[in-house]
């Protein structure tokens, strides 16, 4: 008889945790609060109660080869950063693909995808009681994720501005944000440095009046286009560069992030610069910011010292007068408000798990946490290979450590955390990325083993080294192998390019010199490959 498994949540973290149980043999049952699947890309014009909500014009800041699922490449032609209705396009494809949806249950209740969820010790089985249509149902299930993600309550630190309950303006958070309407000839502030707060900024900037942003501290702002116009990531996130990060002395890594950062423009001049800039915290992802700024439609100022009923006093002295609207994108709060704190208790707007998934302290390894993670790269294939690893965790055919191991574990992760991306509460579940993967393949069986790629398939090993560290990388073996893989590594440059190039103009490079330079540059790219295998 196979394990029964509740999924909570039906977003990208949930879609791909049913389909991780049913590759495992397990029979999934997940609840989702709303009529519909897609989570946080879902797009609503108001803000549903205990919903992650989005506006109007979300764009991802991950390309589509990054933040596929592993054995389902996004359609050639879909753009390389997708609108949010595109995103959701995509999980529909998804779920219609590996038949997800008529293991979903919808409607459940309105406050939460399930009203309570407790535990049994001894066999480690949970009962989970949901509502629809005012009738309470109990459930037993052998085990449990949890993929309600963590943008869900927002935190809103009113307590830090002294004199803001005199303000008698317009205040919400970024979560009730939709779009422009609203803000002709408004003085706006927005308190926040994110991709939120650099969003709304850009887009209402051209209708107000006046837009500010204040922040503590500063931040590095990317373009979504990186060397020779190819996206971000798929430069930025190869097991090359990651190999050279991992391999140089600290103080050279913050010498090299902050010239690269600085490439683009000089964050000092444009008062971005981040007060840490030492620290490798999450950039944003603007292509807008630093033109609105030069232009003029939108300023950048301290941290907001003191409200009036019409004012805001910064730090630095300055003051903003007839302020219409406060918008605070001062990001959210981890909660888990259908489980007991002796289960899982937030600590610091995080909750300590072994390798981000599971609870030390648990009797028995049946819980899983999916999706509570803010990775330097894209949460789809992280959420992924967690669910695929805690699937088998339940089935037993991967084992965890002692208690004491993953308590000293988690300890560690949270140290390194703190050295490299600070205190600061919005980094609190901040990870790296392709070492993060790599953890979570090994304690899968999924790891790819480039030594023996290089000697049995050259061309695919160069492929995964230099190139992109896409998803498909942990489909080449293990549970879960996918045929597919290995053309959909070795084709991804022709999807990144084929929705760019709609006009195919001729080349009149020099090809002869353009060849040669290459081949040099590939024998000392290939150098450094095969130290990199010695040395791993």
């Amino acid at each position: 008889m196979s394990k029964r498994v509740a999924v909570v949540g039906s977003g990208v973290s949930g879609l791909t945790s049913i389909k991780a149980c049913l590759e495992e043999g397990l029979e999934p049952t997940c609840f989702e609060q709303s009529n519909d699947i897609g989570g946080l890309w879902r797009f609503t014009e108001t803000v549903e109660e205990r919903k992650a909500s989005i506006y109007r014009s979300l764009t991802s800041n991950s390309s589509k080869e990054m933040s596929c699922f592993s054995d389902f490449p996004m359609p050639d032609n879909f753009p390389n950063f997708l609108h949010n209705t595109k995103f959701l396009e995509y999980l529909r494809l998804y779920a219609k693909h590996f038949d997800l949806l008529k293991y979903i249950r919808f409607k459940v209740i309105s406050s939460c995808p399930c009203r309570k969820m407790s535990r049994f010790p001894t066999t480690g089985q949970w009962n989970v009681i949901i509502e629809k249509d005012g009738k309470q149902e109990s459930f037993t299930f052998d085990a449990v994720m949890v993929c309600t993600g963590h943008q869900i309550q927002a935190y809103t630190p009113l307590n830090f501005f002294p004199g803001f309950e005199k303000f008698k303006g317009n205040s919400f958070h970024s979560q009730n944000y939709k779009d422009s309407e609203g803000f002709e000839g408004k003085t706006v502030v927005i308190i926040g440095m994110g991709n939120s707060a650099a969003d709304i900024a850009v887009e209402i900037c051209k209708k107000a009046k006046k837009v500010v942003l204040s922040a503590r501290g500063g931040t590095w702002v990317m373009s979504r286009i990186s060397d020779n116009g190819y996206p971000w990531d798929t430069v930025y996130h190869s097991r090359f560069i990651n190999f050279i990060r991992n391999s140089i002395p600290w103080f050279v890594l913050k010498w090299m992030t902050e010239q690269k950062m600085n490439q683009w423009f000089n964050h000092e001049n444009y008062g971005l610069v981040p007060q840490n800039r030492y620290l490798m915290k999450e950039p944003v992802f603007n292509d807008d910011l630093p033109s609105r700024i030069l232009c003029g439609y939108v300023s950048v100022k301290p941290l907001v010292r003191q409200f009036t009923e019409t004012s805001a006093i910064f730090e630095d002295g300055t003051v903003v007068e007839n302020v219409d609207i406060v918008i605070f994108a001062t990001g959210y709060s981890v909660a888990f408000p259908f489980l007991d704190k002796s289960v899982l208790e937030v600590e610091d707007n995080r909750v300590p798990l072994y390798k981000h998934v599971f609870s030390p302290h648990l009797e028995k390894p049946t819980l899983a946490v999916i999706g509570l993670i803010q990775p330097l790269g894209p949460i789809m294939p992280t959420s992924e290979l967690q669910a695929r690893w805690a699937t088998r965790v339940f089935k037993g055919l991967s084992l965890l450590p002692s208690e004491r191991a993953m308590m000293a574990d988690t300890i560690k992760r949270n140290d390194k955390r703190t050295k490299w991306f600070g205190t600061s509460r919005s980094q609190s579940i901040q990870t790296v990325f392709i070492d993060y993967l790599d953890e979570l393949a090994a304690a899968l069986g999924s790891k790819p083993d480039l030594f023996s790629l290089l000697l049995w398939d050259p061309i695919l090993a160069w492929a995964m080294f230099f190139g992109p560290c896409n998803p498909f990388q942990f489909r080449l073996k293990g549970p879960g192998k996918w045929t597919g893989a290995r053309d959909a590594i070795l084709t991804q440059n022709e999807r990144i390019i084929k929705p760019t190039k709609t006009r195919v103009v001729s080349n009149s490079s020099n090809h002869t010199l353009l060849s040669l330079l290459t081949a040099i540059g590939l024998l000392g790219i290939l150098a450094a490959f095969f130290f990199f295998l010695i040395q791993h």
